[in-house]
């Protein structure tokens, strides 16, 4: 008999195939060769049941018969992925040994550990466990199997957080959703994540701005220039302050102070997924969904870095060696002029700020493989240039700064200055040609923040200056300024606060530790971003995200019924420390799933003696930040248009839907009823995309925020097409397309099941919407 390989994606298959049966037979489904037969899971396979599994009354909602506890989760394949697993326990037959290859983290194994399950496979088990898919790391993984059982723990881990966001969010959002009759999604995750930003917007609603007045005096001695700042207490009165710059206009003062000392600045860490994400929102306004979407390409299709959804900003003393051969390939690309400069001699196990085995648990930091990229999508291109700039970086010396402070006084007043003076760019050369964006972008925050002071400038030329001369104020002004609310969450700053849970830590040290009890993994962060915006609970108005009126009364009735701890991100925050800790064999599962079960049984305890809130409490108001972004071609309807066709269509996906709440597991349940939307709630915001598909109905396809639906949704028909499938957003022309020829004009990359693809859609189905890939 032969030994099966799980892969957990086709490209992942196909790599591993090449590799250890490079004459294997391609089934479409599987390879098969001599010794292996590689096949792939396609991501989730099986999924925990839905609770009419468990008992038929669970098919209507009822606060009533909560909360929902199984004394043993059952499990239920995915219908679109059926045939797949059938594939599966076909060749299990045949096989006597199994591989679990895939992805190496929590949510890989639990895609095996079910499969397993499901399909009762008792075959002894090895785990591949590799950070890329380049043919020599396979090769290695492959003469490095470990034995299964090593990895008892992280499958606990990952049952224990799959359970646990099953039962929080189907008891919280059965439990909200029938109390006030307003479809209300609650998560272990999710939930704390949204009172981040809630409870930031309460705090910039609430600030009250100040004017107050800054002194700036420019000042000369010989062939130096330089600018300072009066120091003091703010200053609120004007006349204050314009008294203060006369004073010293055009007077002589003396250097009270001069200190200079030379600093350097060392490159900044390798990126794990977090911070990926967040410096290409920053610089290129990519979402998190998408930054991971890339970098997974980058990953599984083109083999150009290694494994992406690391928690790791170092690497291991193993992985020096293939950074040098990484360095060596980059010679004979693009980036030939930095490689060459390039120095080995920084990159080494001493090297602390790169090579940390202390801080490497699964997976090392985010690398560019020895692989060629060739043939990039554009924005595929962009973050590999993230990547491999980042990389180069440490393969050359820090740069050098003197740094020059001066105190001066004229007529009793004080002024500070901090001077970087740049000896040596070192590894900022790598840089030197983004400059010009880097300025503008400089520009633009300075601009933002001008309640802060910008007393630090930094120089290229040589600058001195003699403390026993004088010098000359030769210019001074008062300048007025307003004290600043917090700024609004971007999907990367938003990132970066769930890392640590919520809290503001801004020293790098302090957050690595905080990384154990953030708020979800890299790997899941972009999926609960996504999740919030898609039932509602935010929008994005630009780079900025704005919690619509829903997610507001979404946080203030939980906070409400008296279950705040269900909005803490510290708390969610040491639940995933518990995961982790389960992980390394240090915790109990059976203990944290105790303590869940308590927590979701208080829940619904709670919200059952709460009172009902007003659903039109959840309508957003009429206001600028609200309203979703508008589309340059037609006006989108406001939140809360087709509010039952959306519902309708929910409950007919019921059973590949994910859970309330969670990214992963679990599934949305039908509502025994929903409201039907008042006047204030429907909008008919363009006179018709295109006549209704569906057979006798005579209504016209509409845009609302979320999906079109008919026209005539109130008097029963369910049709509707959701604006995002398979990774991208359909437009009106893509759904006239659909209604009228049942075919988009326009092909697109599509994303079909983890793979991306070239290909049209169809609609499937003209009763509900149902759309899918043209093959």
């Amino acid at each position: 008999m032969k030994t099966l390989v799980i892969a957990e994606k086709p490209d992942m298959g196909r790599n591993i195939a090449a590799v250890i049966e490079p004459k294997a037979k391609n089934a479409r489904t599987y390879i098969e060769g001599e010794h292996y037969i590689i096949t792939w899971a396609i991501g989730h396979l099986i999924g925990l049941a839905e609770p009419d599994v468990y008992d038929d009354k669970y098919k209507k909602w009822n606060i009533n018969d909560l909360p929902i506890i199984p004394e043993q989760f059952k499990l239920k394949p995915n219908p679109k992925t059926k045939d797949q697993l059938k594939v599966i326990a076909d060749l299990s037959k045949r096989s006597d040994r199994l591989i679990n290859a895939c992805d190496a983290g929590r949510e890989g194994q639990h895609i095996f550990s079910l499969i397993q399950q499901h399909l009762k496979m008792r075959q002894p088990v090895k785990r591949l466990w590799i950070s890329d898919l380049t043919p020599e790391t396979i090769r290695k993984g492959f003469d490095e199997l470990k034995d299964g059982s090593e990895y008892e723990n992280l499958s606990k881990a990952a049952r224990a957080r799959s359970e646990a966001d099953w039962l929080i969010g189907m008891n919280g959002s059965r439990a909200f959703t029938t109390k006030h009759n307003v479809l209300l999604s609650v998560g272990r995750v999710q939930t704390p994540v949204l009172a981040l930003i809630y409870d930031r917007q309460k705090e910039i609603d609430a600030f009250n701005s100040a004017k107050f007045y800054d002194v700036e005096a420019m000042f000369k001695q010989g062939d130096s220039d330089y600018k300072g700042l009066w120091q003091g207490e703010r200053i609120q009165d004007e006349e204050k302050a314009k008294a203060i710059a006369a004073k010293v206009q055009g007077k002589e003062g003396i250097i009270q102070s001069y200190d200079v000392k030379d600093t350097k600045e060392y490159p900044f860490k390798l990126y794990d997924l977090t911070l990926l994400q967040r410096e290409a929102n920053a610089k290129y306004s990519f979402s998190a969904k998408k930054t991971l979407d890339l970098a997974q390409a980058l990953y599984e299709k083109h083999k150009v870095i290694s494994y992406p959804r690391t928690t790791s900003n170092y690497v291991t003393e193993q992985n020096i060696p293939q950074m040098y051969k990484s360095l060596d390939q980059l010679r004979g690309t693009d980036y030939v002029k930095f490689a060459e400069q390039a120095d080995k001699k920084y990159v080494h196990k001493k090297n602390k700020s790169v090579c940390n085995p202390s801080k490497v648990e699964d997976h090392h930091a985010i690398l560019p493989t020895n692989k060629m990229a060739r043939n990039l999508a554009p924005d595929e291109a962009k973050i590999y240039d993230l990547i491999v700039r980042r990389f180069l970086s440490h393969f050359f010396p820090p740069a050098e700064y003197k740094v020059h402070t001066i105190m001066t006084e004229v007529e009793k007043e004080e002024f500070k200055t901090t001077i970087k003076q740049l000896l040596s760019e070192g590894w900022k050369v790598i840089y030197a040609d983004q400059k010009k964006d880097a300025k503008k972008t400089r520009a633009k925050k300075d601009k933002e923040d001008e309640d802060e002071a910008q007393s630090e400038e930094e120089v290229t030329s040589p600058f001195h200056l003699n403390a026993n001369e004088g010098v000359l104020c030769i210019r001074s002004e008062a300048k007025e300024k307003e004290t600043q609310p917090p700024k609004p969450y971007t999907e990367g700053t938003l990132l970066k606060a769930m890392e640590s849970a919520g809290k503001q830590i801004e020293d790098e040290e302090l957050r690595d530790a905080m990384k154990d009890s953030g708020l979800g993994t890299p790997a899941t962060r972009a999926a609960i971003i996504e999740r919030l915006k898609q039932v509602g609970y935010m929008v994005m108005k630009g780079k900025r995200i704005v919690v619509t009126q829903k997610g507001k009364m979404a946080v203030e009735v939980i906070r409400g019924a008296g279950v705040d701890l269900l909005t803490s991100p510290e708390m969610t925050g040491q639940w995933e420390r518990r995961l982790n800790e389960i992980a390394k064999g240090s915790a109990s599962d059976e203990v944290f799933m105790a303590n869940v079960k308590k927590f979701a049984t208080m829940i619904i305890s709670k919200v059952k003696v709460q009172s009902r809130v007003a659903k039109e409490s959840f309508e957003d108001k009429p206001s600028e930040d609200a309203k979703p972004p508008r589309s340059r071609k037609k006006p989108a309807a406001k939140p809360g248009e087709n509010v039952e066709a959306e519902t309708a269509s929910k409950a007919k996906r019921t059973s590949t839907k994910k859970a309330a709440g969670t990214a992963k597991s679990g599934s949305v349940q039908k509502l025994p009823s929903i409201q039907v939307p008042s006047e204030r709630q429907r909008v008919t915001t363009i006179a018709g995309i295109a006549p209704c598909p569906r057979a006798g109905c005579q209504g016209t396809l509409i845009m609302g925020r979320r999906g079109y639906g008919c026209s005539h949704y109130k008097t029963g028909c369910k049709f509707v097409i959701w604006k995002d499938q398979f990774g991208i957003s359909l437009e009106p022309e893509d759904i006239a397309s659909l209604a009228g020829g049942r075919k988009t004009s326009r092909d697109f990359a599509l994303d079909d099941n983890g793979q991306q693809r070239q290909g049209y859609l169809v609609l499937l189905d003209p009763e509900t919407g149902a759309i899918g890939i043209d093959s």
